[in-house]
């Protein structure tokens, strides 16, 4: 049986990780990339391939598909699109700049990947495309709304990518994971304080007595309903070797509360709930 392949982003840890090593122990042949280089020479250690691919840089895409493709001779199962980070903030305080970079991150860079890949796909006749979303593509919280708009245009891009390849051999498929136990908070941080002028906000003493203590606070009792990275390596499992993959699976119990309140209440009654958290 002829090795499947897969390019995976955002493995420097957390999701991305759990998913490079899982996958290669499975037998599939993982493309683990990272932003940096210092993670991928990592991750070459660890006994995987690696090499760089950053969403922000177009031609850093093109070079992570080229690298991919000669390795493989022309050919590539599987894409898992993972990588992505927060800008915390009030939408009211994140400038236009910061909505340009993040876009360009979690969103723009996926389906510039996507769309150099597809013709490789159709070509061969196979092919399935999983997307990282979020609960946050579903339910929107305070002070993430920059990382809430990416998430929510993804999921409409893939609906719509879904069905325009209806008739195509190529599943486009959403994984919406809910809280992990990763290090996005921590890794928010350096964004936050990049782009968010919090001490001259007309909302200061939120960020002081109610945001900053929760973004800062020392890993302690894990969030309700928080998984493992290992429980979103599951569904991606399914997703990349069922005959029949789903178009979407929810990982955690708070991201099927959601989506099932979603559905049941009005809007005005889920904002009560979700500006609770």
């Amino acid at each position: 049986m002829t090795q499947k392949s897969i390019l995976i982003t955002g493995c420097s840890s957390g999701i991305g990780y759990d998913a490079a090593h899982t996958l290669a122990k499975r037998g599939w042949r993982v493309f683990a990339t990272c932003r940096a280089q210092s993670d991928c020479d990592r991750l070459i250690g660890e006994g995987l391939e690696s090499f760089p691919l950053d969403y922000e840089d177009e031609a850093s895409i093109k070079s992570a598909v080229a690298e991919t493709l000669k390795r493989t001779g022309g050919t590539l199962d599987a894409l898992y699109n993972n990588g992505a980070y927060g800008i915390p903030g009030l939408v009211q305080d994140v400038p236009r700049d910061a909505f340009r970079a993040i876009f360009e991150a979690n969103l723009f860079g996926y389906f510039d990947l996507i769309n150099q890949l597809l013709p490789t796909m159709l070509a061969q006749g196979h092919g399935r495309v999983i997307n990282c979303s979020s609960v946050l593509g579903i339910g929107a919280l305070r002070a993430r709304g920059a990382y809430n708009a990416t998430k929510f245009a993804m999921e409409g891009l893939t609906d719509t990518l879904r069905m325009e390849l209806r008739a195509q051999p190529i599943d486009i498929i959403l994984i919406e994971p809910g809280p992990i136990t990763t290090d996005i908070r921590k890794k928010s941080q350096p964004h936050f304080e990049r782009w968010i002028d919090w001490k001259n906000s007309p909302r200061k003493s939120y960020y002081e007595k109610a945001f900053m203590p929760r973004l800062y606070a020392q890993a302690g009792d894990p969030d309700p309903g928080e998984l493992p990275p290992s429980a979103v390596t599951k569904k991606l499992i399914h997703a990349l070797e069922s005959r029949r993959p789903r178009p979407r699976y929810y990982v955690t119990i708070p991201t099927h509360v959601v989506g099932v309140l979603k559905r049941l209440l009005t809007t005005r009654a889920l904002d009560r709930i979700l500006s609770r958290l």
